[in-house]
């Protein structure tokens, strides 16, 4: 059975030494933890299939589906979901909202009328709002498509409930606010991605 590809996210010493001389706390982390690799879905389609099952569930309710989905319906490809009723996708544990949603993009993208790769050449906004004109797909999914699969490099997705709690752990505050959540993603920039990487890891500590 076809398994979907994945690789590491691509950054180095340079995006990490550029981190921790902008930011004291967030460069503390990044001596202590080391490089830290994220696994990313090269193929547009999958990865936003995957970005879609990851709404509002944990990363472990997601991988099971995935898995779910690779074992019980076999390629993640356009094509062969589009074959698929939304119950037979839905089955793989999510909700039939999802599976529906799922259904849809992979029928728009069989019928020619989406072209994935086209976002390739589009800017991050450009590629947000392609993506939120569909059904089903917030600006959270989008911004996890430009990491998780694009490797964007300047993504902190405020929508994001783990990097929101792994900036919290790593400044110490009780709340954050947006005003204080965009100051520390100004900060970040222009590898805000890296430091989602370890944002994440930090809020899984």
């Amino acid at each position: 059975m076809p398994r979907v590809e994945t690789k590491y996210f691509d950054y180095g010493q340079a995006e990490m030494d550029f981190l921790s001389k902008r930011d004291a706390a967030l460069g503390a982390a990044i001596t202590r933890m080391g490089k830290v690799e994220r696994s990313v879905i090269p193929d547009l389609f999958s990865a936003l299939v995957y970005a879609i099952i990851g709404q509002l569930i944990s990363v472990k309710a997601a991988k099971t589906v995935w898995d779910n989905m690779q074992h019980q319906l076999g390629e993640i490809s356009p094509n062969n979901l589009s074959k698929q009723t939304p119950g037979e996708i839905q089955r793989c544990g999510i909700t039939m909202k999802k599976a529906v949603c799922i259904h849809q993009i992979a029928m728009t993208i069989e019928e020619g009328a989406l072209d994935l790769e086209e976002l390739h050449r589009m800017s991050d906004d450009e590629v947000i709002r392609r993506l939120t004109g569909l059904n089903g797909v917030g600006r959270w999914t989008a911004e996890m498509l430009l990491i998780n699969s694009m490797e964007r490099r300047d993504i902190v997705s405020w929508g994001d409930a783990a990097i929101r709690r792994g900036m919290m752990k790593l400044y110490g505050l009780d709340q954050l606010t947006k005003r204080q959540f965009d100051e520390y993603r100004l900060c970040y920039s222009p590898y805000g991605s890296v430091a989602s990487i370890y944002l994440w890891e930090i809020s899984f500590e």
